[in-house]
């Protein structure tokens, strides 16, 4: 058989030819032995019967199994490739140290890869990165999960047919961790089809099989709350919850009786949320927000303690009565309106115009009446809680913008002076020593300590805690002397009640007053029908 080679010398791999007799060093030295090598093998007759058993196994389609391994000159095997040198007759080795020996050092470096023309390359090790991202959230693990299973079943059990909503209350408190007024937002979430009825496998699939149960409680409130094709929490989200706390806690059943203050309620406590939380105003209250404020611990407290008036974020009665009652006393014709003559009237003439110009031309904030020139309740909600605890964050940034005339971001001496203007004519006309515009600002530098004493930002308002008397100087005299004058029964209070805040103390003094008011007002009432019996009372 003939068998044509062609190619280069140099391209010969001496592994190749799988030849232990002969130094592979040797070969790579001189290329034209290892090709002469090459065409005497091929010459061989043991080559050619190879030759021809490889090609048929080839056509008749058996796999290729050349075994090359050589090392003994005495293994031998149907298809060995035939070596050039006879058994016995290996050149012998060099008389200098086995260590050098480059053949010696090859069996020495591992196992031999001659088997095979193609090389074994070691790859490197790969390593396992754990799943980090899973779009319905992190699975609980089996400890969790167990526990709540086992929590479904003893709720569940009896109930083949599922829990009732009145039932549903337990597991939404003792499962779920949340408070007992979501009850109802997460019956319906679960019952889709508006059976009545909740089943122990419709609650594990939504709760357990959806990772509710891994999410964070913020995380809950929102998903149970939000509407599926919205992107954030608005105020009807927050009204089904109301309505079960205010049919639920024992601290407002004495509402049950006037619907129309209920849902006057219902409406404060969100305008108060949404004052407070929604930081960008835009009625859209978004998940980062929630995580944020401190709404999820009120609504906790709300459900754990029994006197709603202690839970003075969002939630107190007092608070809301307080807000109601400010309101109605402003709107004369009860028209659910007030315009600029009314709001003068706040707190005893209190306010300057021009600060009422400024909130009517809707700067610090857009209002949500539709009717030109009047504010409605709940754009009143944010003037009072604005006016009356100018500590808060909302409220720096509320009289900011009433300030900030020219909308650059900074005030000025000349915007500040305009407004003080009217605070020294209303002092002059009170026969009160003025304060000059020029010892007011090196007041307020004092009080602020701006970076620039050229102007102040918002960012140097919000780093003081005495930023609020700087708009009580420029624009509310009753605060501004009574600043001034310092009460020392009002420092002391603030002292003993530390985590108290200003709209606290004042919504605390304002709901003694008013319930004084009308307890004088029903003695009055009472005395005036005992006389009027007595005169209708026969002689």
């Amino acid at each position: 058989m003939d068998v044509d080679y062609s190619g280069e010398v140099s391209s010969l791999d001496p592994e190749l030819l799988q030849l232990n007799e002969v130094s592979p060093l040797a070969i790579k030295s001189n290329p034209y032995v290892a090709h002469n090598l090459f065409d005497q093998w091929l010459s061989l007759p043991e080559t050619t019967t190879l030759i021809k058993s490889l090609l048929n196994n080839a056509k008749a389609g058996v796999p290729l199994n050349v075994s090359g391994s050589t090392n003994s000159p005495k293994a031998t095997s149907g298809n060995a490739i035939p070596s050039l040198f006879a058994a016995g007759s290996t050149p012998p080795l060099s008389p200098r140290s086995s260590s050098g020996s480059p053949r010696i050092s090859k069996q020495r470096a591992g196992p031999s890869v001659l088997s095979s023309p193609l090389r074994l390359i070691s790859e490197p090790a790969k390593e396992l990165i754990p799943q980090f991202y899973f779009q319905n959230g992190r699975p609980p693990p089996n400890e969790i999960k167990e526990r709540c299973l086992f929590q479904c079943n003893q709720f569940f059990d009896g109930h083949a047919e599922g829990l009732q909503l009145h039932e549903f209350k337990q597991v939404t408190k003792e499962i779920c961790k949340l408070p007992s007024f979501f009850s109802t937002a997460l019956f319906k979430r679960i019952d889709v089809n508006d059976t009545g009825r909740v089943t122990r496998d419709a609650f594990v699939d939504y709760w357990v099989h959806s990772n509710m149960l891994t999410k964070d409680i913020a995380t809950q409130i929102y998903t149970i709350l939000k509407q599926p094709d919205l992107r954030c929490l608005t105020h009807e989200d927050f009204k089904p919850i109301l309505r079960e706390l205010l049919a639920t806690h024992p601290g407002l059943e004495f509402l049950q009786s006037t619907p129309e203050f209920q849902e006057r309620y219902a409406e404060t406590v969100i305008y108060r949320i949404f004052y407070y939380v929604n930081r960008a105003g835009n009625g859209c209250l978004t998940l980062r927000e929630l995580k944020r404020g401190n709404l999820i611990a009120a609504m906790m407290h709300a459900d754990e303690e029994e006197d709603i008036n202690k839970v003075l974020r969002y939630f107190s009665y007092e608070h809301f009565y307080v807000i109601y009652c400010k309101f109605w006393e402003l709107d004369t014709d009860h028209d659910f309106l007030i315009d600029k003559e009314n709001l003068i009237r706040y707190g005893n003439h209190a306010l300057t115009y021009r600060i009422i110009d400024r909130i009517f031309s809707q700067v610090p904030r857009k209002f949500t009446s539709k009717v030109e020139g009047k504010m409605g309740y709940e754009d009143f909600v944010y003037f009072i809680l604005s006016e009356e605890d100018k500590s808060s964050e909302p409220s720096l940034e509320y009289w900011f913008k009433c300030i900030d005339l020219d909308g650059n971001g900074v005030l000025t001496k000349n915007e500040m002076q305009f407004f003080y203007e009217e605070q020294l004519h209303r002092m002059e006309c009170m026969a009160q020593e003025p304060v000059l515009f020029e010892d007011i600002l090196c007041q307020i530098v004092d009080m602020v300590g701006p970076k620039d004493v050229g102007y102040f930002t918002l960012r140097d308002l919000k780093a003081n805690k005495l930023s609020g008397s700087v708009f009580n100087i420029l624009f509310n005299l009753n605060k501004f002397m009574a600043y001034e004058s310092r009460d020392p029964f009002l420092i002391r209070q603030e002292r003993e009640n530390p985590t108290m805040t200003e709209w606290d103390r004042f919504a605390h003094r304002e709901y003694i007053r008013l319930s004084m008011e009308e307890d004088a007002e029903d003695a009055s009432n009472g005395s005036a029908d005992v006389w009027d019996e007595s005169l209708e009372a026969p002689f």
